[in-house]
């Protein structure tokens, strides 16, 4: 199967620290390319003697034809790429980045959907919803972020809303009181027919959150999963 882009050169114009162990690297594409939301780039590495590592990045941005886009990386202890990311590169500096990539874990903001995300793996459910704010659909999308504690939360300043309810598994949510613990069928919103559900996370939160939709009565043909491993 060919590749669904050339490499491209990306300037890195900003970087923000969402918590203590990620960062968001804003990123100028030299070739324009908008991507749908969902999908994700691979970020490579090359050293002065040859030697390349690459690892893929789910795109936390909205689509957006100005050729920028979001990559939020966690820092993985020994990992080669995102290691790089967090202690060397700057603002100016320029990466190589093949995308976007992927057309099944993708929502272009046309029906309803429900976002499910553990930790890191709310990413690219981001990039939904902040599609669907910016295009006036918010009424389209729920959101639910199941994270450890409140400090883990990603994009905390913009991510809170109507929309979106936030979980926490080792001390009480904050802002509502809710009692800690796992997710559960009561913290999911109410999937409409025609809606299709997203999960993104650790494969024990996918198996996890898969198991209480279909319990629910979700067929598991409405429900996508995208599974992070530890990408380095």
């Amino acid at each position: 199967m060919p590749d669904p882009s050339p490499w491209q050169a990306a300037t890195i114009v900003d970087i923000h620290r969402e918590t203590r162990t990620a960062t968001t690297f804003r990123l100028a594409l030299e070739r324009p390319v908008l991507h749908r939301a969902g999908q994700h780039y691979v970020v490579r590495l090359t050293a002065p003697d040859g030697y390349t590592a690459q690892r893929s990045y789910s795109v936390a941005s909205a689509p957006d034809a100005t050729g920028t886009i979001e990559l939020t990386v966690e820092e993985l202890p020994d990992g080669e790429v995102s290691g790089y990311l967090h202690e060397v590169a700057e603002v100016g500096d320029t990466l190589e980045v093949r995308g976007p990539i992927g057309g099944w874990f993708v929502w272009d903001g046309d029906e309803p959907a429900v976002l499910v995300g553990g930790g890191s793996g709310v990413v690219p459910l981001m990039s939904m919803l902040r599609h669907a704010r910016r295009s006036g659909r918010a009424d389209l999308v729920r959101l639910v972020v199941s994270i450890r504690h409140a400090e883990d939360l990603y994009y905390t300043e913009e991510i809170q809303g109507p929309e979106t309810t936030v979980i926490t598994t080792r001390e009480p949510w904050p802002a509502t009181g809710r009692a800690a613990g796992h997710l559960s069928a009561g913290d999911l919103p109410p999937v409409p027919d025609d809606a299709t559900v997203y999960v993104c996370g650790s494969n024990g939160f996918a198996d996890a959150a898969t198991a209480l939709l279909e319990a629910s009565g979700v067929a598991p043909r409405r429900i996508r999963v995208e599974r992070f491993g530890a990408t380095t």
